[in-house]
């Protein structure tokens, strides 16, 4: 008994110390959470909330939240969301997938040790080829807005508007997406089309 505690102790040490084990653990928490323990979101444009709270283990050199959490926590909201209302399912009865393409991050105020937070998911709209959320991280103490992160999501193996049709049984448009997001969309094509062009590839649809 002593050697099978040892070797279970060892492995745990071995998931956490080599690989990102919080996170491999937190994120199919949060999408079984979602899919077996709270309501399915009829609503594909409605906003999910997801808490959180500032940790230890969060925080930066100078006590702030590190940036890269915020993508951390976002990341796993945005599972939750997309299983809740239905997109991770219906991309598996459709044979797809998601990968996320590209995102960006406005920092406003940093998140201290201990605060309390809502990441807000919300889906703003689609393409062709992809979904773009938002999320929002707004501080319990006074409802500031924190951050504001922005993703595209993209679909593999079916298309946005099929996965929109198998879960609304009827064919629906994508809201209008706001001005700075389309600003953002073609920086991207852009961005895309420079990187392509030095690397000498003349297909920019390869890139996501």
């Amino acid at each position: 008994m002593p050697v099978l505690l040892v070797a279970l102790l060892a492995l745990a040490l071995a998931f956490f110390a080599l690989l990102d084990g919080w996170y491999l653990v937190r994120v199919p928490c949060a999408v079984l959470r979602a899919r077996l323990l709270q309501p399915r979101v009829r609503d594909l444009l409605a906003e999910q909330r997801f808490p959180g709270r500032v940790l230890p283990s969060d925080l930066d050199l100078l006590l702030h939240m590190n940036n890269a959490r915020y993508l951390r926590e976002a990341d796993v909201a945005r599972a939750a969301h997309l299983t809740r209302c239905g997109v991770l399912g219906a991309l598996r009865e459709l044979g797809g997938h998601t990968v996320l393409a590209a995102s960006c991050a406005r920092y406003r105020r940093s998140l201290r040790l201990l605060e309390p937070f809502d990441v807000r998911t919300r889906l703003l709209g689609w393409d062709d080829r992809a979904f773009y959320l938002e999320a929002r991280f707004v501080s319990l103490r006074d409802d500031f807005v924190c951050a504001l992160l922005r993703f595209r999501q993209h679909v593999l193996g079916t298309s946005p508007e099929s996965v929109v049709l198998h879960l609304c049984k009827r064919r629906v448009e994508s809201p209008e997406l706001p001005e700075d997001l389309q600003h953002w969309i073609t920086y991207n094509m852009a961005s895309s089309q420079l990187l392509c062009a030095e690397s000498g590839f003349r297909n920019v649809n390869k890139d996501q």
